[in-house]
């Protein structure tokens, strides 16, 4: 296993994502071929768009039940994260891949314009592969109208504010989720892809 794979479900700016992981040497993949994905070192599962949609994207191609028995570390971004979750109330509700516990819900921020888009601080509650080498608080680049609400408390990894205090990132054991995206946040963004790409023991060929 020499590779990460970027699950390509039709929705979501992979093609970001993929260079993103190029840029600190790592090589990763956009692909929905079941062969490929399950000789992958670690999967990506980004997302843009709405949650019902992802989901039954997802299933049609079999990804569900490829991310389910991984058997490797996977990494969600964004939308990509909130199907790592039960169930979302996004048009109606629908449920998710079921890897964490909880619910995806709407921001709370009233006064505030929904969508967030923008730049927030995330602040880490503990120390994981992931967030290795960097500072207590750090900001990301958010774009996002919903949030999970993990019913494990110990599943939030970092935390940030847009009205009311959302989980932003989430880990149990390989499975991290990150609400923000990392592809789109400069050096700490990208620090965080190589954390992953560590993680799953890939070597970098160049510096972070």
């Amino acid at each position: 296993m020499s590779s990460l794979a970027i699950l390509d479900y039709g929705m979501g700016n992979l093609r970001s994502v993929e260079k993103a992981f190029a840029h600190v040497g790592v090589s990763a993949r956009v692909t929905r071929d079941h062969e490929e994905i399950s000789r992958a070192a670690g999967l990506v599962l980004p997302g843009v768009g709405a949650f019902p949609k992802a989901m039954k994207a997802v299933r049609e191609l079999g990804l569900d039940e490829l991310v389910r028995s991984a058997g490797v570390p996977v990494l969600g971004i964004c939308l990509g994260m909130q199907l790592l979750f039960e169930e979302s109330a996004e048009l109606g509700g629908a449920t998710g891949l079921g890897l964490l516990r909880g619910r995806v819900e709407p921001l709370d921020a009233p006064g505030l314009k929904v969508p967030q888009i923008g730049w927030n601080a995330v602040s880490w509650r503990k120390r994981t592969a992931l967030n290795d080498g960097l500072g207590p608080e750090t900001a990301f680049y958010h774009v996002h109208s919903f949030a999970p609400r993990p019913a494990d408390d110990a599943d939030v990894l970092g935390t940030a504010t847009y009205g009311d205090e959302f989980a932003s990132a989430v880990a149990r054991g390989p499975v991290y989720g990150v609400q923000f995206h990392p592809e789109k946040s400069g050096p700490d963004g990208l620090r965080l892809l190589a954390n992953f790409a560590a993680g799953c023991g890939l070597a970098l060929s160049q510096a972070a």
